[in-house]
């Protein structure tokens, strides 16, 4: 499993004309699902983001995580995470779970960091949608789930 996180002063992410989440300061979460994902590799990244020291503190340093900076987390799916281009210039996106999996997971992962007591929007899970984002800083994280099992 794969996580862009983006530190943001505020995000929205539609499907047409439709708000299906917005958020101010936080955390907009971009997921990607292999094919052979877990739960666990669900729950160790929604742990791992929900404990991201990314917000910075009263001195100026990256020391406080999305709670204690009074953030909330917009999860947005997106597959084209696992996109592999080693072999010519369009994708193959292989690697990518089957939606029935991807959507069992991408939910587990929302509830997850629901349960941790932040607030989570979401977008449509295999909608074509728009998200709007101000990156604050700008910083951005990439985690793997496979570099830790």
């Amino acid at each position: 499993m794969r996580a862009v996180v983006q530190r943001v002063l505020r995000a929205r992410v539609t499907v047409q004309t439709r708000t299906t989440g917005q958020i101010e300061r936080g955390m907009v979460v971009l997921l990607g699902v292999a094919s052979g994902d877990s739960e666990a590799a669900a729950e160790y990244l929604a742990g791992k983001i929900a404990g991201l020291r990314i917000f910075e503190d009263d001195e100026g340093k990256m020391n406080r995580n999305v709670s204690e900076a009074a953030g909330a987390v917009l999860a947005v799916s997106q597959f084209t995470l696992y996109g592999d281009t080693r072999r010519g210039k369009r994708p193959s996106f292989d690697a990518a779970a089957r939606p029935e999996l991807a959507r069992t997971l991408y939910e587990h992962f929302v509830q997850r960091v629901r349960a941790l007591g932040l607030r989570c929007e979401t977008g449509q899970f295999q909608a074509t949608m728009q998200l709007e984002l101000v990156n604050d800083g700008p910083v951005t994280i990439l985690l793997d789930s496979e570099k830790t099992f």
